[in-house]
């Protein structure tokens, strides 16, 4: 018989927020199609503020209750992100003793536990309530098991994994010339969110010194704002003679992402922290390579010749990174096949089964 699921998330996209939390929808729609029973109870409001804070996770938690009383029916509570999500979510254990599954995706360890001695407390009982931990990244389980005590075979790393039908390989110039992209041009490309740790201030000074010594480079930068005045600040810091080498074009579906990725010439992610770094195994996907920072998931993504790790917060070891794969054909056609192999071990449907063996077990 097929599993009934409760998914619970702190982040779902909507229609106004496309892209936030994301990837959980994806994987709630792709497990529904193997023909799993799953309700929802998320939060689809990204704006920041206590007052909206308050407001917010206030609703989040009433939706949840809600599902309180068709409580027995769900066999696996699944809640993405520890803290909060895993808190209502343990309710369903404690009263129905429903199997209790929790995915870290790197933000509730790496910050959220951080932020005070209560949340780490609450992270840790989550974590040791929990029946099975799914981590997105090698960095998370060695923290969950030594930071936290919880034995290794409850830990699986199981990343968000990448569908092969959206981000394929496309002929490079065509699909350029699809996107109204100069073919003479070569063009870079960052996706995710406008914010701070995202290395975006790194990534402007790092792109300018270089296409002053090339010109014929563009930067795309595709991703939602979280501030305004964070972006004015971008913006600001372009000087005068690249700012038409520079775009920012706002959020777009997967499908549009997909196209872009296999467009782009090379693909930059400078993050400061980065729980798994699903954007760049999605580019890998799509046959083009990678320049990202030596942190958290990325640095077992792009390990071995995989991409090209630099240091993080440092636009000199970016810049460098960036003109070394860009001018060196040899090394480039490596980490696309390096890549190609990587994208087929992480494939969305591989990770699927694995998902579905936890509710199961």
């Amino acid at each position: 018989m097929s599993k009934r699921v409760l998914v619970i998330s702190n982040m779902y996209p909507s229609r106004k927020n496309p892209t936030y939390g994301i990837f959980v929808k994806n994987q709630v729609e792709a497990l529904k199609k193997k023909g799993l029973k799953i309700d929802i109870a998320v939060n689809r409001d990204n704006r920041g503020g206590k007052v909206n804070l308050l407001k917010k996770y206030g609703l989040w938690l009433l939706k949840t209750l809600s599902k309180l009383p068709s409580g027995r029916n769900y066999d696996v509570v699944h809640a993405h992100y520890i803290f909060p999500s895993g808190l209502p979510a343990l309710l369903f254990k404690k009263l129905f003793g429903t199997k209790l599954v929790v995915t870290s995706h790197g933000g509730d360890l790496d910050q959220m536990a951080k932020k005070n001695k209560w949340i780490r407390k609450m992270t840790g009982y989550i974590l040791k309530e929990a029946d099975h931990v799914i981590v997105v990244g090698e960095a998370l389980k060695e923290e969950v098991i030594q930071g936290f005590g919880i034995a290794e075979s409850s830990v699986s790393v199981i990343n968000m994994g990448v569908n092969r039908n959206v981000f394929a390989p496309r002929p490079k110039e065509a699909t350029k010339q699809e996107l109204g992209l100069s073919t003479e041009d070569r063009h870079i490309l960052f996706v995710g969110n406008l914010i701070e740790a995202k290395g975006l201030r790194e990534l402007l000074v790092a792109f300018q010194s270089l296409n002053e010594k090339s010109e014929d480079l563009e930067l795309h930068i595709v991703g939602s704002k979280k501030s305004d005045s964070y972006l004015q600040e971008l913006k600001s810091s372009i000087h005068s003679d690249q700012k038409d080498r520079v775009h920012f074009h706002g959020t777009k579906d997967q499908a549009t992402v997909g196209k872009w990725m296999a467009a782009a010439d090379l693909f930059v992610l400078p993050s400061h922290i980065e729980g798994f770094g699903l954007v760049a195994l999605e580019a890998m996907s799509a046959h083009t390579p990678v320049v990202a920072s030596d942190v958290g998931g990325l640095s077992y993504l792009l390990k071995d010749g995989a991409g090209e790790l630099v240091h993080p917060k440092d636009a000199q070891s970016l810049e460098e990174g960036m003109a070394k794969v860009l001018n060196d054909a040899s090394l480039r056609e490596a980490r696309v096949q390096r890549g190609e192999q990587l994208a087929q071990e992480n494939d969305e449907e591989v990770m699927l089964e694995r998902i579905i063996n936890i509710y199961t077990q």
